[in-house]
């Protein structure tokens, strides 16, 4: 009989110690570890390794070879039928590869991958839900799409989507050999369960053996498998970290519920980049794709408005105009709040004190509010002139000119430093009709001013782009 040792897993970063231990050495948390019960040998009829291959003297079969002799081919892609999903995941499904969506509950996980396997043509998938019925899923479908089959130039197709409703992992293998699927979605890991571990589902050894589990059927049989995953109250994806560990692509599926955008954001990819980002809309038929997030994202009536700056930001390769909104007002209490939505709070502090110091304007007395248009979080740090523009145009009560933009980072001295990508940046505000935009003064070298029919204001520092906006 295999014999059992007690290990102890940080649930945060997946350090290990054979020992309970207050505080992680790793990252530092405290009251994260939690109980973990591994096989001595390591044999699992789910598919463990076993460990009397790393023992001296076992028998290896490959032997090691140099970088040169690899052999290298390109990866074959699976088109999703989803330009965003292909986007973010680096142009396609890789075959083989392990997926983990991650995003908060009705935020639209489901949906999105169900949607995405209905349109999947001459490819068996295999859905396995642990949370919904059949007729659920069913009556989920015909909201989507609204018929069993589509027509795509006068012929049929069939959608060939398999559903089981199962948490046992031993049955979903037992399902995967007699169907044969294309692809398999796991919907959700915190629910699937398996034999060999003794203890309730979601718990930090049936999350880690299921998914070393599935990795193995994935890579051995080259099916490429989809995980749904749940977000806990910290805002991870819920289980161990080592599960981000173990999988190739990690998505990040991201939006407020009383709005109607979603993002689709790539926090790890083996096969691809991690800084693409897709923007989705969520209507009553399902989510869709917004090929051009800059046109619904800005609105058209801030004309006299006061507080209101558009500036020009990229995710990726993706280049967008957003609308940063700024209120200003006198403290009601001794304390000045400042509170931020899609913008890192304690930026807006850094960018309050520059204006402090640097431009003389005193708001230390009062309280601002800042919000990024459409319930987006942008990261990109060249929306800093924007902010500083809507925080002062609030302050005195006096609107920017609509057709106007600005792209540009502010430093701790005052100085407005150069952004990347600029001539996509300005072709995006020309494509839009803006007619003058606020750029760094050292992005103007070696740029011809005179391919864009944009007003180009170079800006060196923050007193002369306030200066170029408010006279």
């Amino acid at each position: 009989m295999a014999k059992e040792k007690i290990v102890y897993v940080c649930d945060y970063c997946g350090y290990e110690s054979p020992k309970w231990i207050g505080k992680c050495p790793s990252c530092g948390r405290w009251n994260t570890f939690k109980e973990f019960s591994v096989r001595k040998d390591g044999i699992s009829s789910v598919g463990g390794l076993s460990s009397e291959t790393l023992l001296p003297g076992a028998f290896v079969q490959e032997r090691p070879v140099l970088v040169d002799q690899i052999e290298t081919a390109e990866e074959p892609r699976i088109d999703m039928g989803d330009a965003e999903l292909n986007r973010v995941l680096g142009g396609g499904l890789v075959s083989g590869s392990l997926v983990l969506l991650g995003g908060e509950p009705g935020i639209g996980k489901s949906t999105l991958i169900l949607q995405t396997v209905l349109r999947l043509r001459n490819r068996r998938v295999l859905y396995v839900s642990g949370e919904e019925s059949a007729r659920q899923l069913k009556l989920r479908a015909d909201r989507l799409t609204q018929s069993s089959a589509t027509k795509e130039k006068g012929m049929e197709i069939e959608r060939q989507c398999l559903v089981i409703c199962s948490t046992s992992l031993e049955q979903i293998f037992t399902h995967i050999r007699n169907t044969e699927p294309g692809l398999v979605v796991i919907d959700s890991i915190q629910t699937i369960a398996t034999e060999n571990a003794d203890s309730s589902p979601g718990s930090l050894t049936q999350v880690r053996e299921c998914a070393a589990a599935l990795l193995k059927l994935a890579k051995g049989s080259n099916i490429p498998v989809i995980l749904i995953g749940h977000i806990n109250k910290e805002g991870t994806l819920a289980g161990p970290k080592v599960l981000e560990h173990i999988v190739d692509t990690v998505l990040q599926f991201e939006g407020d519920q009383h709005y109607m955008y979603r993002i689709l954001r790539s926090i790890k990819n083996r096969f691809g980049s991690t800084a693409e980002l897709g923007i989705y809309e969520m209507r009553q038929d399902g989510l869709r794709q917004v090929s051009n997030p800059s046109e619904l994202l800005l609105s058209d009536n801030h004309e006299g408005l006061s507080g209101v700056a558009i500036s020009s930001a990229i995710e990726g390769v993706r280049p967008f105009l957003i609308e940063t909104q700024a209120l200003v007002s006198t403290a009601a209490y001794g304390t000045a709040q400042r509170s931020a939505t899609g913008f890192d709070t304690r930026r807006l502090n850094m960018l309050l004190a520059v204006l402090e110091k640097r431009v003389g304007f005193k708001l230390a007395q009062k309280d601002v509010f800042l919000n990024i248009a459409g319930g987006l979080r942008v990261t990109d740090p060249a929306i800093d002139l924007s902010v500083i523009a809507a925080v002062l145009s609030s302050n005195v009560d006096t609107g920017i000119e609509r057709l106007v933009c600005m792209a540009g980072e502010v430093g701790l001295s005052g100085e407005i430093r150069p952004v990347n990508r600029i001539e996509q940046r300005i072709a995006e505000a020309a494509k839009l009709g803006f007619r003058r935009m606020l750029i760094p003064r050292y992005n103007l070298q070696g740029l011809d001013v005179r391919a864009f029919d944009v007003e180009l204001i170079p800006v060196r520092k923050v007193e002369e782009a306030l200066r170029a906006l408010f006279g």
